[in-house]
């Protein structure tokens, strides 16, 4: 047990304790401190980002196909493609949290290299199914492989990086999928131009391809992709200590609603953007072209923002700014009116950029908010699995909002979605007062009775340690 002084030191001292702790991790070399996070970066950062392009592709390619030929061919009404679509987040859901338990007990690297490869091979096949019974059942297995890569990433990742410099390498890895959903409808349409090589269609081909690179990303993956801290083989035994130091200068449920608020939107955005710019006039390549700048403008605007918040240390107010500016964007475009004689057709084009902008700054910020108020391995890794699988159930509200019969004012799609935006605010308003009330309460001593566990016990606390505070 812990000395009786140590069981009545009041809140204030703790506080000076907790000083005096940053005192002296501020003498830390910051050239060191910069040259590791440089490796870091290098060693896991890349690979992961790289990863990360390829399997947003694979996840939104039935988008781009869609309107490239795969319904007519397989005979699929609009309603059969909702369900292929929302299939995948069935088992991407489900399968967070043991992909988790599983990633703690296994090298990272092993894991999502093997991650990559099994849903890049369920990609490809998608390319040679017959019906849509293949169709769903291929993004079945789909959702299940690419299920546990975003919560991995983001407890290896935490694992890493501190609090205050989490944030802009965790929006940078989502800007990722910025990149893929530029691209993707572009790269499609290019593949499209292998119709009939080998007597396939082409959007056979978006699928065969597409799959073809997670494959072949996978291999170098299992070399390249860092795993822990302490099986680090890149990181010298004092940069190891470094590491270590630096980062002990360092909700749940709530946070899993306001996620989900947020990715109703953030897929809808990602599995309908063309279908969104189609309805605004344009079509053909041209939407695929039209699409890159709302995708470009939005991975730039994160990227901004990844920095002010670690720079300002604060995230509630950044999630605000996202939920406001893409609200903004869906009243606009629920207030359009029809194509001829509506809002001007610029007028609903830069709609598209705030709904699009608005919903990727709030994504990584949430998911970063809440990791860095779990403390402790194994509920940090459980955590993030919940509030992520909980907050994909949003992909399967977004497959079904999106419908042709809506087209081309799609009241349904924005109006639920600037319902789940403002639903998403609430969430955060509350779970961010929830912080304040318990950090006051521990700034005044009132949860100082826990100091007088065993020490032992005390350490393994995490967030529950009276001593630790929540980041707003």
């Amino acid at each position: 047990m812990l000395s009786s002084n140590t069981e009545k030191q009041p809140a204030e001292e703790i506080r000076k304790a907790e000083l005096n702790l940053e005192v002296r991790h501020s003498h830390i070399d910051e050239k060191r401190e910069r040259a590791l996070l440089r490796k870091i970066d290098l060693h896991l950062m890349v690979p992961l980002w790289i990863v990360f392009v390829f399997g947003f592709l694979d996840r939104i390619n039935l988008g781009n196909v869609s309107i490239l030929g795969i319904l007519p061919e397989l005979q699929m009404s609009g309603t059969d493609m909702t369900i292929a679509m929302q299939i995948f987040f069935v088992p991407y859901i489900i399968s967070d949290i043991p992909s988790n338990i599983i990633l703690k007990r296994f090298a990272p690297s092993t894991w999502i290299s093997m991650l990559t490869f099994f849903w890049g091979t369920t990609c490809m096949c998608q390319g040679v199914v017959k019906n849509t019974s293949g169709l769903i059942a291929c993004r079945f297995f789909m959702g299940l492989c690419e299920g546990g890569f975003v919560p991995g990433c983001a407890y290896l990742m935490s694992m890493y990086y501190g609090r205050h410099d989490f944030q802009k390498r965790f929006s940078l890895l989502w800007v990722a999928g910025l990149v893929a959903g530029a691209f993707g409808g572009l790269l499609a349409y290019a593949l499209y131009h292998m119709h009939g090589l080998g007597g396939y269609s082409g959007w056979r081909w978006v699928f065969i391809i597409e799959g073809l690179l997670s494959i072949v990303s996978a291999v170098p993956a299992k070399f390249l992709i860092a795993d822990w801290p302490e099986q680090a083989k890149f990181l010298s035994s004092e940069e190891k200590q470094l590491l270590k130091e630096r980062n002990s200068r360092d909700k749940i449920y709530v946070g899993s609603l306001v996620y989900l608020g947020i990715t109703v939107s953030g897929y809808a955005t990602a599995l309908f953007v063309l279908s969104i710019v189609n309805s605004l006039g344009y079509s053909g390549v041209d939407s695929q072209v039209h699409s890159i700048p709302v995708w470009a403008v939005a991975a730039v605007i994160t990227m901004i923002v990844s920095f002010l918040t670690d720079r300002l240390r604060h995230r509630y107010g950044f999630m605000i700014f996202g939920v406001a500016f893409a609200s903004i964007g869906y009243i606009i475009l629920l207030c359009q009116g029809p194509l001829s004689g509506g809002l001007n057709v610029h007028v609903r084009y830069m709609a598209v950029f705030f709904v699009t902008t608005g919903c990727y700054i709030v994504q990584p910020v949430a998911i970063v908010w809440m990791a860095n108020n779990l403390s402790g391995h194994y509920k940090r890794a459980i955590g993030l699995a919940i509030q992520i699988g909980f907050g994909n159930i949003g992909g399967i509200i977004a497959s079904n909002i999106f419908n042709k019969d809506d087209a081309p004012q799609y009241t349904v799609g924005y109006g639920v979605s600037l319902a789940m935006m403002v639903f998403c605010g609430i969430m955060s308003t509350i779970f961010a007062a929830g912080l304040v009330i318990e950090n006051k309460k521990r700034d005044q001593g009132k949860r100082d009775d826990r100091l007088q566990l065993d020490e032992t016990i005390l350490n393994n606390l995490g967030d529950d340690d009276p001593r630790f505070r929540f980041s707003l």
